[in-house]
């Protein structure tokens, strides 16, 4: 079959949406579809750019393939007789995060009449999808209220799972993801102040600027945990996150209201160890289970601490809840083959 993968992308920015469009290009090879891979740039802001950009989408022409699979927004605009989605998220400073300080541009009458007409458009476009998935519960939930339209989840896993594996418990934390403030990765250097174990702290990753990454490490000096805390800015390679989750401690991921549970919990549960979270950390919380597979806190540095103390004393429910993290994929069917059986059905 001739499948066209179909996504959009922040130049220079590199995140878990292209990963799973690429992964999946590389199963469908393997399982001996002709595969084209269609990456286009796009901005959301200023918000005035946004409606060129889905004109051109709009003239995008893939009636050579068999199929389309579309995935970062606003993919889903581009026209096929054949196309499904795997939608990951909206362009969610127009959606869920509209009333939150993580929208970059005034709530004016002339934003809000280009938030309404975004809406409407998406919604059209994705009547004209023969099947939409999409990546956890929380976006399938959005979809329905934002957009009136059903859907049905598929779990993304990650690429050849079997590389990683369990060396054992040390004393750190890892959070390999991107840095970023609403990945909140100081509400971690916030906790460690508030810890009474020499539980440490590896934080990984890279970000749109080093300035969140700078404020880390100033909030660490001025907490008196630097001695604790390692920030290492920059792009972490597959071997590098394979070795830390090998050997860390466990692995923390609590994003604000993520769309999915996200790949560094997969690939955490993958390597045996349990996941720390939060109560607000939207999708991950369709993996983690309280107790089971890891700890789910309130998105406080107090919770947060006592989490990380349990996690560095009991060593034995520790490792427990490491087991049960990679049966928890298992119980999930989160797998290449699911993914294939359900997009090319």
């Amino acid at each position: 079959m001739k499948i066209a993968l179909c996504s959009s992308f922040m130049p220079f920015i590199r995140g878990g949406g292209r990963n799973i469009v690429d992964w999946l290009a590389s199963t469908l090879l393997e399982a001996g579809h002709e595969v084209e891979v269609v990456y286009l740039p796009e901005l959301d802001s200023p918000p005035d750019i946004l409606f060129q950009q889905m004109m051109a989408l709009r003239w995008v022409d893939l009636q050579a393939a068999d199929r389309i699979i579309c995935f970062r927004p606003q993919a889903h605009l581009i026209p096929h007789p054949h196309k499904i989605l795997w939608f990951i998220h909206h362009i969610r400073t127009f959606y869920d995060l509209w009333d939150t300080p993580y929208r970059d541009f005034p709530d004016t009458p002339h934003n809000r009449a280009i938030r309404e007409s975004l809406i409407e458009i998406d919604s059209r476009a994705m009547g004209e999808a023969k099947t939409i998935f999409t990546n956890s519960k929380v976006v399938s939930d959005r979809l329905k209220k934002f957009n009136d339209v059903d859907s049905q989840v598929l779990y993304p896993p990650v690429f050849e799972p079997e590389r990683f594996f369990n060396a054992g418990y040390n004393d750190e934390i890892v959070c390999i993801c991107r840095l970023e403030h609403y990945k909140r990765q100081h509400l971690l250097v916030e906790a460690l102040s508030h810890t009474t174990t020499p539980v440490r702290l590896r934080i990984m990753g890279t970000g749109a600027s080093p300035d969140y990454a700078n404020a880390l490490r100033q909030s660490s000096e001025a907490l008196n945990v630097a001695d604790r805390v390692i920030v290492e800015d920059r792009w972490i390679t597959e071997e590098e996150k394979v070795l830390h989750l090998s050997q860390c401690l466990a692995a923390a991921y609590l994003p604000l209201d993520e769309d999915s549970y996200g790949y560094p919990s997969l690939e955490a549960s993958h390597s045996q160890k349990p996941v720390l979270t939060t109560r607000d950390s939207g999708g991950v919380l369709e993996l983690i289970q309280d107790g089971y597979n890891g700890y789910i806190t309130e998105s406080t540095p107090e919770s947060l601490a006592r989490a990380m103390d349990k996690l560095y004393q009991d060593k034995n429910a520790t490792e427990a809840m490491g087991i049960n993290a990679r049966q928890r994929l298992v119980d999930l069917k989160i797998s290449w083959s699911q993914v294939l059986e359900r997009l090319l059905a």
